[in-house]
């Protein structure tokens, strides 16, 4: 937490996660399925597989695929990436089978890519589960 003149709120141990490897977590109830999405279509080398979890590895952070009771998944983006050459994601991802979502009121390329207005261009895709995750180019 930071006050607002920007100073660390905490100090010491507390204040010491800026240089801490984030995991990220996302839920399924199939992981069959999920190690199908995030291993195979995705790429993700899977590095740990327990009664509780799959692990994957990303470039810089562990993604943690808990299995759970089932859900309702979130309604905004639980995971992103960041990407180069999106198109080529895209069109990777859509002969895969996996097809973007498509939000009312924004404007998509043909492949299913929206460009923000400062540029950044992002598409939208979900899992098996239906939890909501981005690539961001």
């Amino acid at each position: 937490m930071s006050d607002h003149q920007g100073k660390a709120l905490f100090s010491g141990d507390l204040g010491m996660l800026h240089d801490a490897k984030l995991v990220g977590f996302i839920a399924t109830t199939n992981p069959d399925k999920a190690h199908h999405f995030y291993g195979d279509l995705l790429g993700l080398p899977l590095i740990e597989e327990t009664p509780v979890a799959l692990v994957f590895q990303c470039a810089n952070a562990e993604l943690r695929v808990a299995i759970a009771p089932p859900f309702e998944p979130l309604p905004f983006t639980a995971a992103g990436w960041q990407v180069t050459d999106i198109e080529a994601k895209a069109d990777a991802l859509t002969d895969a089978g996996v097809e973007p979502e498509r939000f009312p009121g924004m404007e998509y390329s043909e492949r299913g890519i929206w460009t923000a207005p400062g540029g950044a261009k992002v598409m939208w895709v979900k899992d098996p589960e239906g939890n909501l995750l981005s690539l961001t180019e």
